[in-house]
């Protein structure tokens, strides 16, 4: 994998495990549909202050986690 790839999958990895992390910390299950819809959520709200690479990460973690 290059270099952008492997940055790219870490935070895939990194979002995702935040997310489960967070549904844990308020009782939430974390299913793949319920982790895919916390990232869609999020994206959503357009946050100026988010980075490209978040924002890719989230959007290709939510395409994976929707297959």
């Amino acid at each position: 994998m290059s270099k952008k790839s492997d940055e790219l999958y870490d935070e895939m990895c990194r979002v995702v495990g935040d997310v489960v992390f967070t549904l844990h910390d308020y009782g939430i299950e974390s299913k793949q549909i319920v982790i895919a819809d916390a990232l869609r959520t999020a994206l959503a709200s357009n946050n100026p202050e988010r980075s490209k690479l978040l924002a890719k990460a989230m959007e290709a973690a939510t395409k994976v986690l929707d297959r």
